[in-house]
């Protein structure tokens, strides 16, 4: 399962029910894209260095999703049907989508938008 932002923001702040929807999954994978919007919004707390390292640890015990050429061919197919529905989402969601697709991984994520989004499913907590 992929960790969209929102899941890790939840997790790093033990949010209710998502420590139970964690502890059920056999694998975790987090897409470079929300490494890049999580640590810019670290960049801005003032628990930086807590949240840091407690991520650091996270990113230790997980497998770290990269962009490459076939992620970037499953994007533009995700933005085509997309567009074609007349239902875009966020750039960096799409490029999440396209991972989940490329790796046949689920989304865990508030963000129902992922749910227009073929072939992709998406759990929430």
């Amino acid at each position: 399962m992929i960790l969209d932002t929102n899941a890790i923001s939840a997790l790093a702040d033990n949010h209710a029910g998502i420590g139970g929807v964690i502890e059920k999954l056999d694998a975790i994978a987090i897409p470079v894209i929300v490494l890049g919007e999580f640590r810019f919004g670290l960049r801005q707390s003032k628990l930086r260095l807590k949240y840091e390292n407690w991520l650091d640890q996270l990113v230790s015990l997980c497998r770290v999703l990269i962009i490459d050429e076939d992620t970037a061919s499953e994007y533009a197919l995700v933005r085509e049907e997309l567009k074609s529905k007349g239902q875009p989402i966020p750039t960096n969601d799409a490029w999440i989508a396209a991972l989940a697709r490329q790796h046949s991984l689920g989304v865990l994520s508030r963000d129902a938008h992922f749910d227009v989004v073929a072939r992709l499913k998406r759990l929430s907590w």
